[in-house]
Parts: C-alpha cells; sequence; structure tokens
C-alpha cells in the first residue's frame, strides 16, 4: 500500500490559509519521560554536510522501530553526502489532544517544547482533514503557523517508515513540496520500498537550502 502526503498542495499556499494564531494558553501539562540519543546510523563514506534531529515519540511508538527507521533514513539521505550525527529522541507523555497531528494543537505543543529544528514527531495519528499518514511543514508553508516550521509528523501506521521519513525530511530540507514520478525517485508522490533514488539537482537543492537555512552544517 502506498502512502499518498499533502505536502504539494501545503507549499503551493492551500490548506494554510485562514489559520488562527496559537491561543493563550497556561503551560501545557507535559513530561519528557525518557531521553536517549543515537549516534551510531549509518554514514556516507565521504559525508560533506552533517545533520541533527530531534525525534518526539508521542505515543509510546516502540524505540526499536524509531531506531530502525532512523537507520534507513541515514542510508538514503548519505547519497547526498548527508550524515546524520546525531538524533535526540524524545519520549513525551503529553494530553491525547496533543498526541495527534493537528494544525492548532500541534502548534501549542510544538511552541511548549521549544525544540531544535528539524524535528520529527512520532504522533498517534491525524486530524488534519483530508488525512495523510506523514506531513512535512518547511519555511514555505508555515508562514501562518511559525511553531510547525522545520518539522515532520508522521502517523502511527506509516509503511516503509524509514523512507516516508527520508522524503518528509528531504521537503523540509528543500523547502518544497515538488514530486517527482520518475522510477524510483525517493520523491514520488506515492512512497513505495522502490523509492529511494535522488538524482545530482535534488542532492544539490536539498544541501543548498537545508545549510542555508541552518539545518545543515557543512564538514570541514
Amino acid at each position: 500500500m502506498s502512502l499518498r502526503h499533502k505536502l504539494c498542495a501545503a507549499f503551493a499556499g492551500l490548506a494554510i490559509t485562514g489559520m488562527t494564531p496559537v491561543s493563550a494558553h497556561e503551560h501545557l501539562p507535559l513530561r519528557i519521560e525518557h531521553r536517549a540519543a543515537i549516534r551510531d546510523l549509518p554514514a556516507p563514506s565521504n559525508p560533506t554536510h552533517s545533520l541533527e534531529l530531534r525525534a518526539v515519540n508521542l505515543d509510546r511508538w516502540p524505540e526499536t522501530e524509531i531506531h530502525a527507521a532512523l537507520r534507513t533514513t541515514a542510508q538514503i539521505l548519505g547519497q547526498c553526502g548527508i550524515r546524520i550525527t546525531r538524533v535526540d529522541v524524545l519520549n513525551i507523555t503529553a494530553a491525547e489532544t496533543h498526541r495527534y497531528f493537528d494544525t492548532p494543537r500541534s502548534r501549542e505543543l510544538a511552541q511548549e517544547l521549544a525544540l531544535p529544528k528539524p524535528a520529527v514527531f512520532f504522533a498517534a495519528g491525524t486530524r488534519q482533514v483530508p488525512a495523510f499518514d506523514a506531513e512535512a511543514i518547511g519555511r514555505g508553508n508555515s508562514r501562518s503557523r511559525p511553531e510547525l516550521a522545520d518539522t515532520v509528523w508522521v502517523a502511527r501506521g506509516a509503511r516503509d517508515l524509514g523512507i516516508v521519513v527520508a522524503h518528509e525530511l528531504a521537503h523540509v530540507l528543500m523547502d518544497s513540496g515538488e514530486h517527482d514520478n520518475t522510477a524510483d525517485n525517493l520523491m514520488a508522490e506515492s512512497t513505495t520500498p522502490q523509492n529511494t533514488q535522488l538524482t545530482t539537482v535534488q542532492c544539490q537543492r536539498l544541501t543548498a537550502t537545508g545549510r542555508r537555512h541552518g539545518l545543515l552544517r557543512g564538514v570541514d
């Protein structure tokens, strides 16, 4: 079963108008139950850029599942010379309303956590309409929801998880919702186990924009 992504429409300016600011609220009842760092991810032989990630576990996803997905993501992004040097994994206890991707609530959650970016949120599901298994929010589609800039939201049950995370991170790093439906391309609109390749042009755009936005660092 392939996955469909909302990103193209969002970056084109749809589904982001009419947003209201984050409402005033007391501090959310969040608790960090566990924090761990992953440093043993696959790396390209000659990395040109480094990437640090935050991974937020909102729904007690198995740590082994997240770790395995990030290994696949690291292998895929490695073809662009990107080495994921560190992933900080935070297991969060939050109210039921904030464990799902839902723009107003997720803005509150991101604002409260105030994590360095990029960040990947492993959520219980989505309450967006239409519903998608994963969504990425870059600079271009976050003007009315700045708290969510440079984040990825993945719903529990998403298949080919490591490929999905790589696909959405690439959208964030390129700050683009464009898809490429050529055979085997990671940025195809439908995510499948075969779609893992990035072109030279895609890698150049990904690294240049990611570095310009402060999400990637050059490796000396």
